[in-house]
């Protein structure tokens, strides 16, 4: 990572809501996730304030290194109806070596919709891949051999 990675840096990311991000559809095989009203799932709200944290660690990134997430703690406080954008801000709090933590906050243009802290783990993306391949080789004998 380079050296203008800091605590104080900040990214802002905008994004316009649709139906494919509303609860009914986040897992669409659960009868009662289909049966909620149609409303910004959290589990998006989540993926979003990621999204945002990463476009501002991307820019601070040496080359074949990327970022895992590792640790979310995250209220989603209003719900935000398809149509509407949600802009997210985030905020570097502190570096610790590989360990960059955030503060997170959305809002949909009438209300906060969502805040908290997020931590993301620096990596160099082909070990990662080396390591995770082989965990799948592992499974795929286990479960060969069951």
């Amino acid at each position: 990572m380079k050296p203008t990675l800091k605590p104080g840096l900040t990214h802002r990311l905008s994004f316009r809501v649709s139906e494919r991000q509303t609860v009914p559809n986040f897992y669409p095989e659960s009868p009662m996730f289909r049966a909620m009203p149609p409303v910004l799932a959290t589990g998006y709200m989540v993926g979003l304030f990621e999204w945002c944290c990463t476009e501002l660690l991307n820019m601070h990134l040496d080359p074949g290194e990327g970022s895992l997430g590792i640790h979310v703690d995250f209220s989603h406080l209003a719900a935000t109806p398809p149509g509407m954008t949600v802009t997210v801000e985030a905020e570097v709090t502190a570096v610790n070596g590989k360990r960059v933590s955030f503060r997170v906050r959305g809002h949909d243009g009438v209300e906060v919709i969502g805040e908290g802290r997020h931590e993301r783990a620096i990596v160099n993306y082909d070990k990662f891949n080396e390591r995770v391949a082989e965990k799948a080789k592992r499974a795929q004998a286990m479960a060969g051999a069951a």
